[in-house]
């Protein structure tokens, strides 16, 4: 499958987001948001500078199930500070960004990409397009540089948007962004493992989980709007197969400070310099990679991984027997 905006997807390549921090000004990289590992000629590789003091790996989440998560509403997230709040965490933040197939100065809540710097899929799709294949498109007109330099002569199209010309009519953000967009809301969520979720170990590990608190964070069901509601200014109606749907995606979809945050900014200015998106645990069984930043650790690691906003879930993980812990965890490989 295609990588996911501003991520990696499943594994720490094609490249790192660099920059550089000055107080707390964080500038992008010269020449786009990513280094990439690869390059189609030697004389483009792009290379993590010396004025790069910013430097984090990504890893990324599987895109099944994105199109329920692009129709949750306001009340979602909004609902989820409220009740961090009202259980003495620090609640998580949200961020409106730009929807940039909408009409000028539109925004809406963030919920994609590892610092919520989109929060509609066509916009995400784009984005990924540009930044982590180099196509350009209606939306993304403008090609990355490599470390500065125009990579322009090695575009057979020499520059001009490579997917569609929006004035045609045909497909004004680009047929081939349109269509991944489209994939990624035609795709259902990740199944559970229903035979180890139906075990007595899984089953006390789902209490633990929710006695502790971890679903304060990873919230276990939300609710889409319903079908024919307009999203993402006027650009796309949610039909039946999205609208009014449950789902269970353990997750907040906020950013949150939980000690391990990268220094890296996007859309959600300085104050998310060090927050990162609550990844969804729906589909983890099937992970190995786990946090932000792609390090290969265990299931018990990332959960310590977590102090910040999450400090009195975490103590509550830590006061449990190791057979709880090991409960817990057998719910989570259940996901």
């Amino acid at each position: 499958m295609p990588p996911e905006s501003g991520d990696r997807f499943q594994q720490p390549d094609p490249g790192d987001p660099p920059g550089s921090t000055s107080g707390s000004t964080f500038t992008d990289h010269i020449g786009g948001s990513l280094v990439n590992n690869r390059a189609i000629d030697a004389s483009i590789q792009e290379r993590v500078l010396g004025t790069d003091t910013t430097i984090t790996s990504r890893s990324s989440l599987s895109i099944l199930g994105d199109g329920f998560v692009e129709a949750l509403p306001d009340t979602f997230f909004t609902g989820a500070q409220t009740t961090q709040a009202n259980a003495g965490l620090n609640p998580g933040t949200i961020i409106r960004v730009p929807v940039p197939e909408a009409a000028a100065g539109t925004t809406r809540i963030g919920r994609f990409g590892w610092k919520n710097q989109q929060a509609s899929l066509l916009a995400f799709s784009a984005d990924a397009y540009l930044n982590e294949m180099g196509i350009t498109s209606p939306l993304q007109p403008t090609e990355n540089t490599s470390n500065g330099v125009s990579v322009t002569s090695f575009n057979t199209a020499n520059g001009v948007p490579a997917i569609q010309d929006p004035a045609t009519g045909v497909a004004p953000f680009g047929t081939d962004v349109l269509a991944f967009t489209n994939f990624m809301r035609s795709t259902k969520v990740p199944p559970r493992d229903t035979a180890l979720a139906a075990t007595s170990d899984a089953i006390a590990g789902a209490n633990i989980f929710h006695s502790i608190g971890c679903d304060l964070c990873h919230i276990t069901t939300g609710t889409t709007v319903a079908a024919g509601t307009v999203i993402n200014g006027t650009n796309y109606t949610v039909g039946a197969a999205i609208g009014s749907k449950t789902i269970h995606p353990y997750s907040d979809f906020l950013l949150h400070n939980v000690g391990t945050g990268d220094g890296i900014v996007q859309n959600g200015g300085s104050v998310s310099r060090n927050m990162v998106r609550t990844p969804p645990l729906w589909g983890m069984r099937t992970r190995n990679i786990l946090l932000h930043d792609g390090e290969p650790i265990t299931r018990n690691f990332a959960i310590l991984d977590h102090f910040g906003d999450a400090n009195p879930v975490i103590n509550g993980y830590i006061n449990l027997s190791l057979t709880q812990q090991n409960q817990l965890i057998t719910f989570l490989n259940s996901l």
